[in-house]
């Protein structure tokens, strides 16, 4: 077959042409692809997609690469078939080998690297020819569909051999490539592609007669090339084994070898079926690299909800290296920075428990080149450092809100380094573990306050007074975290009485312990001044009205001194509190006393009647705070009523007993942490 001077055109209402211009650029190519595509779905010729795509491909690419010029396309379909030309602007020979007849020489060897396309196009084609302009040269070729009789596609004629030939094997037909282009995985195969990769080898291992073939990936997971697919005997090294290198992007590396000698046809069908299977091995890197990213958000996401959940400094810093440790290294420690920049070993994790001590030791060793001095320098300098041995591996600094609060060191997995992926992991953790420990030692810090406030606000001990026992409770809101308004108070009075106080402030927190300290110190400074009780509270309502931030105050004040025949007179003063339970050493139920009054810091006049109350010995007098009797159990209250139940059977115990059984009573009502806080003060007659 001939290659003639042009294209032959059939014309008529079926046809289909199309023209297009494009740039001398690397994606031409695919422009071109694109153009031969949209003219066969018009045409209805899919059977002519994969020979059509090959041979535009090279001619548009050889074109590119050695004419450097605009191209022009053009896309001729009939319902006979396909005709395509790819012109350049350059002047010179299409090329030396391309000159009228058919290339007789099969051997790859021999063609200069220009004309290995033409090559394709004089095998695949069933026409084609070279035209020349006075503007430039092309190429075209026509590609016939199968025999509208049904006789099923032409295959080329087989080209001649020549007589000086070496006897190779007959190069593959169109049909065989077509369907060495189409072969795809198993989407529903659990790890298709070393069928898909073994299928593929087999079809060109066959198609150009190699006695065996192989193919390698590695998936740089540390393991190493490991073999994908492999057709017939292991190939024999030496000068005839062909190898083409997978085109796969890092951390993907591999080639694909063949026991044949790389002459004719072999090394074009060679790379073309390592660059098919090439693009699937992309697929499968990307699919494993959203794969392996999506779970390392969700570890992310995890460790995250478990750091969050500690609220204790040494706690949150021995979770960090059990999260590291095996996932991300071999082995983690966790160091903090004290006032003075010095490090200390928080915390460390060993995938091998027996390696713990040679690992703390390691982590003690003092000099220039030790893991101390590189720890140093990288809490130092803020940034990722590498350790080194004995112990390879890194550190990186943890910061959080611009301090510098330690280091985080991970070692590697044995044979295997940290990819970039893990290593932007482990940043992420060192984050969120530095936000983590700084969230606790806030917390921690915010406690001791509290506490130190809560205590300030509350009698050291309460006095020992002979004849009189006293005895308090109290549970602050569940974590210490907040300051709660609830205060007790024992006070000595001028005329040798005792004045027992309670109350509650609304609110918590600092503004609500501020007051608090506001009303006990009036308190003590009136009682002490000896001022009548109805004036000490009309006094302290004018100053929380006037400076108690618009807050409120409950209080209960008793007035206790020796009576006549060893009893003890109370007089009792309530300022909206709930009224206390009077427990009798005789017997007999135990009943609540005293009338209600105003709260304080409402209203500018209030009402708080006298209840006068005498104990007998033995007799109690027990105070409490709305966090008893509103103690919750899902929907029910602990109430007035169970605490007068409990408090019954408590007649004639010490004021110790009494108030220690309340509070367990209470705080054994309900599982959940109390959302007030808990006060209890017990007064008894101890005169025997």
């Amino acid at each position: 077959m001939s290659a003639e001077a042009g294209p032959a055109m059939t014309g008529g209402p079926d046809e289909h042409v199309r023209r297009v211009r494009l740039p001398a650029d690397r994606r031409t190519p695919a422009a071109a692809r694109a153009v031969v595509r949209s003219v066969l779905a018009e045409a209805n010729l899919d059977e002519l997609l994969n020979e059509a795509l090959l041979l535009t491909t090279e001619l548009s690419t050889n074109a590119v690469e050695h004419a450097r010029t605009e191209l022009d396309i053009e896309v001729t379909a009939d319902p006979a078939g396909l005709t395509v030309t790819v012109s350049d602007f350059a002047s010179g020979p299409v090329d030396e080998l391309t000159v009228g007849v058919r290339n007789v020489s099969t051997d790859i060897t021999e063609v200069a690297e220009r004309g290995r396309g033409l090559l394709l196009v004089d095998h695949f084609a069933s026409r084609w020819g070279t035209t020349y302009l006075p503007t430039g040269k092309g190429v075209w070729f026509r590609l016939d569909r199968a025999d509208p009789g049904g006789q099923g596609p032409a295959d080329p004629p087989t080209p001649a051999a020549d007589s000086g030939s070496n006897g190779h094997t007959s190069t593959p037909s169109a049909g065989a490539m077509s369907a060495l282009m189409q072969t795809s995985p198993d989407p529903y195969a659990d790890d298709p592609l070393p069928d898909f990769a073994t299928s593929l080898l087999t079809r060109v291992a066959e198609m150009v007669g190699a006695a065996g073939g192989v193919v390698r990936l590695d998936r740089g997971d540390g393991q190493g090339p490991q073999v994908l697919a492999r057709y017939g005997r292991q190939p024999r090294a030496g000068n005839d084994l062909l190898r083409v290198p997978l085109a796969v992007h890092r951390p993907y590396a591999g080639e694909l070898e063949l026991d044949a000698a790389p002459t004719g046809y072999a090394r074009p069908l060679a790379v073309l079926t390592a660059e098919r299977l090439s693009l699937h091995l992309e697929n499968d890197r990307l699919r494993r690299a959203d794969v392996r990213r999506q779970a390392w958000l969700t570890f992310l996401a995890e460790a995250s909800e478990l750091l969050a959940q500690s609220l204790d400094v040494e706690l949150t810093m021995a979770l960090i290296p059990q999260l590291v440790v095996p996932r991300l290294g071999q082995w983690c420690a966790v160091h903090t920075t004290d006032e003075w920049g010095r490090l200390r070993l928080a915390a460390a994790s060993h995938a091998d428990e027996s390696m713990l001590p040679q690992l703390h030791a390691t982590l003690r060793e003092a000099g220039p080149d030790s893991i101390q001095a590189r720890l140093r320098e990288a809490s130092r300098n803020g940034t990722q450092t590498p350790l080194g041995a004995p112990m390879e591996g890194f550190a990186v600094p943890l910061i959080a809100r611009g301090q510098r609060l330690g280091t985080l060191a991970v070692g590697r997995h044995l044979r295997h380094r940290h990819d970039p992926d893990e290593i932007a992991v482990l940043e992420d953790v060192a984050r969120r573990a530095a936000l983590a420990i700084e969230n606790a030692r806030i917390h921690a810090e915010r406690r001791r306050v509290a506490q130190t406030l809560q205590q300030s606000l509350l009698p050291p001990v309460l006095p020992v007074v002979e004849g009189i026992g006293f005895a308090a409770e109290y549970v602050p809101t569940g974590g210490d975290a907040d300051v709660g308004g609830d205060f007790y108070d024992v006070v000595p009075m001028p005329d040798g009485r005792w004045l027992v106080v309670i109350g509650d402030v609304s609110g918590k927190g600092v503004q609500a312990a501020a007051v608090t300290g506001l009303v006990r110190d009036v308190i003590r400074v009136l009682a002490g001044d000896g001022k009548p009780l109805p004036e000490v509270l009309a006094r302290l309502n004018e100053t929380l009205v006037e400076r108690g931030a618009g807050r409120y105050c409950t209080l209960a004040l008793a007035a206790v001194g020796p009576g006549e025949g060893g009893r003890l007179d109370v007089g009792l003063h309530l300022a909206g509190h709930d009224r206390p339970v009077l427990l009798h050493s005789g017997g007999g139920p135990a009943t609540f006393v005293g009338t209600g009054g105003t709260a304080l810091g409402l209203l500018d006049a209030i009402a708080s009647p006298t209840a006068e109350i005498a104990l007998d010995p033995g007799d109690c007098l027990v105070f409490y705070t709305d966090g008893v009797t509103e103690r919750r159990r899902g929907r029910e209250l602990f109430g007035t009523g169970r605490l007068r139940d409990a408090a019954a059977p408590l007649a004639g115990y010490s004021a110790d007993v009494v108030a220690a059984r309340l509070r367990a009573t209470a705080i054994n009502f309900s599982v959940e942490e109390p959302r007030d806080d808990i006060a209890i003060l017990v007064l008894r007659n101890d005169a025997v």
